[in-house]
């Protein structure tokens, strides 16, 4: 096997994660522990991450570690990943998911946290993916998991900014994956529907979004579980729950019921 494909077997491989200290990152963390990895988590919360680290040793029986990082502060990106790669090891799997959103109309959207989510979900993502694939490139052996978001396929009242973000992702991952293929370096795009976690605490105002949704709400122990699985693969996208990935071909097969259907059944905030 060459390339990627080694990564199938997830032991003692370094996996790192952003975005770590809670949430569906902190349920991928610990999905790679399981699996033998080293797992590295990084996000603003040092005193979340410790916890998380204690709890994949434990899970793994291997060492696991914790890195302060903003990833909206690029000019730290490229030194954190080079104080990874040396004091863990070679970085074999890189995990996007540092990310915020806002449930907001746009003409009342402030442009501040505007250019704050840019920062953080894209400009953030592509830093981290640049200065590790640099390393990945040398050993032709990598993969990157960028976590978008169905909000980048089919856009809704209120998600503007946000889809905004997640489209950027989408297009970049998708040009991404070409590039590096020869390099044996995978790019999988992961798209997500509504998960529950403390993600929906900071976008939802009304706090009433993710019960108008149902059942249709994910949980992130099995989201974790099924990107972890993709490992390995040359799997490009990633869409959960299956409905949603049938509602996006029907949304661009079919625009302007699309947009009916993204103004009325899908827009529950």
């Amino acid at each position: 096997m060459t390339g990627y494909k080694e990564l199938k077997n997830l032991r003692n491989r370094v996996v790192l994660i952003t975005g770590a200290s809670g949430g569906l990152g902190e349920q991928i963390a610990y999905q790679a522990a399981k699996r033998g990895a080293i797992v590295v988590v990084c996000a603003r919360r040092m005193d979340k991450l410790q916890q998380v680290v204690a709890n994949c040793r434990e899970i793994s029986g291997r060492l696991a570690f914790a890195y302060t990082l903003d990833v909206s502060k690029t000019d730290d990106i490229e030194k954190v990943v080079t104080k990874i790669e040396s004091e863990v090891g070679p970085i074999d799997v890189l995990i996007n998911n540092a990310g915020f959103g806002l449930m907001e109309e746009f003409l009342k959207f402030d442009m501040n946290i505007m250019e704050e989510m840019f920062k953080v979900n894209v400009l953030g993502l592509i830093y981290m993916s640049k200065f590790t694939a640099l390393q990945m490139g040398k050993r032709h052996r990598g993969a990157i998991i960028n976590i978008a978001s169905m909000a980048g396929k089919i856009a809704t009242p209120k998600s503007t900014i946000y889809s905004a973000t997640k489209f950027a992702v989408l297009g970049f991952s998708n040009a991404l994956r070409l590039e590096l293929k020869k390099l044996g370096i995978s790019v999988l795009t992961v798209n997500p529907g509504p998960i529950k976690t403390e993600f929906f605490a900071k976008a939802d105002k009304s706090g009433n979004y993710l019960n108008n949704l149902g059942n249709y709400v994910l949980d992130s122990k099995v989201v974790a579980s099924k990107i972890v699985q993709t490992i390995g693969t040359s799997k490009r996208e990633l869409n959960i729950p299956y409905i949603m990935e049938v509602a996006d071909h029907l949304y661009h097969m079919f625009p302007r019921l699309g947009d009916c259907l993204a103004n009325s059944i899908f827009n529950k905030k």
